[in-house]
């Protein structure tokens, strides 16, 4: 700090070279010995001022993101307490579950209905085919499902055919018969899957957890990786990158939970893993298509920003159908 506060840097000097009056010569070489250090005083004076100049004009930089770990674990969490009851209803099975899933297929039934609000849906005639359905899985055999599925049509031609409802009546039926079975059915197959005598508990937690790995890996995959766009129209964020990745780890994480079940052989895990890994996207594009044909951004909002609970099971009612039917084939 001296270097600034010199006395001699204050005060007038003489031309270079030329003598200062009565001074002695000792007062002299002082004074010479002051003008050559002055340059190099200077010198650091102007880059400290720089270095201080270059630190207050550069702004700083922006904090780069890292690969979508932020809502990556935001999701996770998020699904955790999903993951607990589902496990919890899995366990306890029987009419514990069927009661559960005719629950969810209540609500998911709700949010469809308003996000169709347009169109006019039927709502009576599809709550009552979604609840029947899922009685008649678990109380019945498939071919009770089916008698359900059949008579949903005149059920909702007698309400169709009421005159606040004719005009428009036969999107209404359509728009009605559409949530019907992308609801009703696969909650029935949910219902078939864990009554399987035996193991149904435990290949309907291998097909949840195939599925959440499949989303997550490939949300996370496609946030690190993705640049080639799988369906731009549909989904925007979608990647051809995030759809090999979450196929890859979707199709090991359920043949690594296969390793812990000695009646589920390593082979029929990575068929049943495939096959779930392959459809959960189709699921996720499937509703993405109604959403944007909608101009929804969500289903609803019962999980916040998260979206509500159709975003949640968009692919499991696509992977729990698949799941079910290579069950049977594989392991029965």
């Amino acid at each position: 700090m001296s270097d600034f506060f010199d006395e001699d840097i204050f005060e007038p000097r003489p031309e270079p070279g030329v003598e200062a009056g009565p001074e002695s010569a000792d007062e002299q070489a002082l004074a010479r010995r002051r003008r050559e250090r002055e340059p190099k005083r200077r010198g650091r004076r102007g880059k400290r001022g720089r270095g201080r100049r270059r630190a207050v004009d550069a702004e700083p930089k922006p904090r780069r993101r890292g690969p979508g770990g932020g809502e990556t674990t935001r999701r996770i969490l998020v699904a955790i307490p999903a993951i607990a009851f589902a496990i919890a209803i899995t366990v306890a099975g029987g009419v514990i579950f069927a009661a559960a899933m005719l629950a969810i297929g209540i609500l998911c039934l709700r949010e469809y209905l308003e996000m169709t609000s347009v169109t006019r849906p039927l709502a009576i005639p599809a709550y009552l085919a979604v609840a029947a359905m899922v009685v008649a899985a678990h109380f019945g055999t498939s071919y009770s499902v089916l008698l359900v599925f059949a008579a949903s049509f005149p059920v909702l031609f007698a309400f169709g055919a009421d005159a606040k409802h004719r005009d428009g009546v036969t999107v209404s039926m359509g728009v009605t018969l559409l949530g019907i079975v992308w609801i009703g059915l696969p909650l029935a197959h949910a219902v078939f899957l864990r009554d399987l005598p035996a193991h149904g508990g435990g290949l309907l937690i291998d097909v949840l957890v195939g599925t959440f790995v499949t989303d997550t890996a490939a949300y996370a995959t496609g946030r690190m990786f993705g640049s080639h766009k799988i369906a731009p129209n549909l989904s925007p964020n979608k990647t051809v990158e995030g759809l090999i990745g979450g196929f890859v780890i979707g199709t090991m994480g359920l043949w690594f939970a296969g390793l812990y079940q000695n009646w589920l052989s390593g082979i029929d895990a990575l068929i049943i893993g495939a096959a779930v890994a392959a459809i959960a996207p189709v699921g996720d594009l499937f509703e993405s298509m109604l959403k944007r044909d909608l101009g929804k951004k969500d289903t609803g909002t019962i999980f916040g920003p998260h979206g509500g609970i159709l975003d949640r099971l968009d692919a499991v009612l696509f992977t729990v159908v698949v799941g079910y039917y290579l069950s049977v084939a594989l392991v029965y």
